[in-house]
């Protein structure tokens, strides 16, 4: 990548809610700004369930990158679409199957993946929801097996084909648990009447002694009682040690029958290889910064978002990875880029947090208040909804609520595999 217009280029990986907010706010008259990503989209992560359980279009919720790029307001910004492998610090550029791309300054905005604590021979054989393609993966997965079930004589089989365990009580976990938990009590009996209730199990597995661990005891007692209604089992204190033969056994010798275990338990960050330093990352393989972001060790390398580690008295294990976070970390590093000035450190303005159980239950701590029910989930929907890319977005998924609210059924019930590519031979790029 040739740079003809010798304004400094900054480097950013990643175009989540940190990356993005991050290439909106910069000076483009100052800088070449590049942003890089392994899919040529931003997809929006905490509606990746309702995409999972048939609830939102994946088109909704995922917005092209050269479409936002080519806005007036946005400026001058380059996309390469490639996934970076390596990051080169000592010649400034960084490596993607494609190509390398220099840097004047780097930032490092790739979020995280799925944290598998150990036993990466997971990774084969559980449903996860880190992206829009994994949430795709596992509506088709559901749908499958409710079809394949439908026509099932054997009772004890049609049972097993309808076994699911959710790992991990997090809002992850929480949401998509409450998503199976409508189909089993609302859906079910109505699409598929060939199938009884009481044959499709959902059981919610969380290691400590409460759900939703990060927010507040009534949250969590909240959520509990609406899975409960929502038919979910949920086992609180339980880990899972293994998943073997469609077993997962938990610690506390207690095995489950399971032909479908979603995976929610953790993140850990994006892995790269760091060369021409001996800088290593830190707790769950995220950067270690200042309290500028500033990656320690590096020159003009930051880290912003879910793949930032800096504590402070406030937050000893770093802040949380959490939206609201990456997108006020992307403005700051955007705002001192700007005009030079680093004098003020960055500081998290806690907005509180909010999770979706299902249909009028919901929970949101917002500050002193704590909103539940009908209230919390309206609450809930409206902050998603305006926090969407795009007026067509926005109108698409108001349009899905509404209509799923009043009439209990989606039009996107569909099972679209897609068709295998056909063999491209020795091409000069597949030789």
């Amino acid at each position: 990548m040739e740079n003809f217009s010798k304004k400094p280029i900054i480097a950013i990986i990643g175009g989540g809610f940190a990356g993005l907010n991050l290439v909106k706010h910069l000076d483009k008259d100052k800088y070449e700004v590049v942003l890089v990503d392994k899919n040529n989209y931003h997809g929006f992560p905490p509606l990746f369930y309702q995409v999972a359980s048939s609830g939102l279009d994946p088109t909704s919720i995922s917005f092209p990158f050269r479409r936002e790029l080519r806005k007036k307001s946005i400026g001058d910004a380059s996309f390469h679409m490639g996934e970076v492998k390596e990051i080169d610090v000592a010649n400034r550029q960084i490596i993607t199957q494609f190509e390398h791309i220099p840097y004047d300054k780097l930032i490092i905005a790739a979020g995280t993946t799925n944290n598998f604590f150990g036993n990466p021979d997971l990774i084969d054989r559980v449903y996860t929801l880190k992206s829009t393609d994994e949430a795709i993966r596992c509506r088709n997965e559901i749908l499958d097996r409710c079809e394949r079930a439908a026509v099932e004589k054997d009772p004890e089989k049609r049972k097993k084909m309808l076994s699911f365990v959710v790992i991990g009580g997090g809002p992850a976990g929480v949401e998509i648990a409450g998503a199976l938990g409508e189909l089993k009590r609302y859906i079910l009996k109505r699409d598929y009447p060939e199938i009884p209730v009481d044959n499709l199990t959902i059981n919610l597995l969380e290691g400590s002694d409460r759900l939703l661990r990060t927010m507040s005891p009534t949250a969590s007692q909240t959520a509990l009682k609406d899975l409960t209604n929502l038919m979910v089992d949920v086992k609180l204190q339980h880990l899972m040690e293994s998943y073997d033969d469609n077993m997962v056994k938990l610690n506390d010798g207690e095995s489950i029958y399971s032909e479908m275990v979603i995976w929610t338990a953790g993140v850990t960050g994006t892995p790269f290889k760091l060369s021409g330093t001996d800088v290593k990352t830190g707790p769950g393989a995220r950067f270690v910064t200042d309290d500028y972001c500033r990656v320690i060790g590096l020159d003009d390398v930051y880290a912003i978002g879910d793949i930032n580690y800096c504590t402070s008295t406030a937050y000893p294990k770093g802040f949380p990875q959490l939206a609201q976070v990456a997108i006020q970390q992307g403005r700051f590093i955007a705002k001192n880029l700007n005009s030079g000035n680093w004098d003020k450190p960055f500081r998290y303005k806690d907005k509180g947090s909010m999770a979706t159980i299902g249909r009028n239950r919901a929970v949101a701590d917002l500050h002193k208040f704590h909103l539940t029910g009908f209230i919390a989930w309206m609450a809930w929907m409206f902050i998603h909804l305006i926090s969407l890319l795009g007026m067509r977005s926005k109108i698409s998924v108001l349009t899905s609520w509404v209509w799923a609210y009043f009439t209990y059924n989606t039009a996107l019930r569909l099972l679209l595999r897609g068709s295998k590519y056909p063999k491209r031979g020795t091409m000069w790029d597949k030789g």
